[in-house]
């Protein structure tokens, strides 16, 4: 056997992990994500995003300020309490997220998604069974967004650092579509917005991993802002 043949067939576990992994990102997963644009909608409304270039750069901010800082500190400490079955440390994580979503959009979105995804391993039978029991039995009244990805994610054989990876990318490209239809953009506008945030996601999600209990945070008052006019907005296109 060459060198090439066994590298091909030496890392079956990972191959099967990425794949799992890369199905969870795919926006085909039916949670939800495309009916949000996270305060983006309000933040165009507002005139603060207009274009191709301020449009990407909300969501680079807001990849770096809000999501590594929040979501995906969360889901870097959830996976592993899953699979040691720390129940009291998944319950924590979860309150915290509930607790600290800023306003009542943000925090109908992690329920409704939550939600969504315990629905979605019930639908796969005995394919989603471990995610859906154990998501039950864990007592999470409800389960928030980040928990509920972070429990699935768990029973995969990918790494911590390649979930939060592929959390991410399932996060730009929801919000790449939010911002095409919302300012509105063209898809080439999209890719290149995509390709952006991709060069960024590998930076956010090692932030991530390095935060504590002690500094993982929710603070994003502008987009809070937003958000809670967003509530109120005239004519709207998205749920936040």
């Amino acid at each position: 056997m060459d060198t090439a043949e066994a590298g091909a067939g030496s890392s079956p576990r990972s191959a099967a992990g990425l794949l799992q992994i890369l199905w969870l990102a795919s926006p085909a997963l039916p949670v939800g994500g495309f009916s949000y644009s996270e305060g983006l909608e309000a933040a165009v409304d507002a005139g603060l995003v207009s274009d191709e270039a301020s449009a990407a750069q909300w969501l680079i901010d807001q990849l770096h300020l809000g999501l590594a800082r929040t979501d995906l500190a969360v889901v870097a400490q959830a996976i592993p309490a899953w699979r040691a079955d720390d129940l009291a440390r998944i319950q924590a994580l979860n309150a915290w997220v509930l607790q600290t979503r800023e306003t009542s959009e943000f925090r109908l979105q992690t329920e409704q998604m939550g939600r969504s995804l315990l629905e979605w391993a019930r639908c796969l039978g005995e394919l989603g069974e471990g995610v859906f029991r154990r998501l039950q039995s864990a007592g999470l009244n409800p389960a928030s967004y980040p928990v509920a990805m972070a429990s699935a994610a768990a029973s995969t054989d990918a790494s911590v650092r390649d979930s939060l990876i592929g959390f991410a990318f399932g996060w730009a490209e929801n919000m790449v579509q939010a911002a095409i239809k919302s300012v509105p953009l063209g898809q080439s506008a999209g890719q290149r917005m995509l390709a952006r945030l991709a060069r960024e996601i590998p930076t956010a999600v090692d932030h991530a991993l390095g935060l504590t209990d002690d500094t993982r945070q929710a603070f994003t008052p502008l987009l809070a802002i937003h958000s809670a006019r967003h509530e109120v907005q005239y004519s709207r296109l998205f749920r936040s």
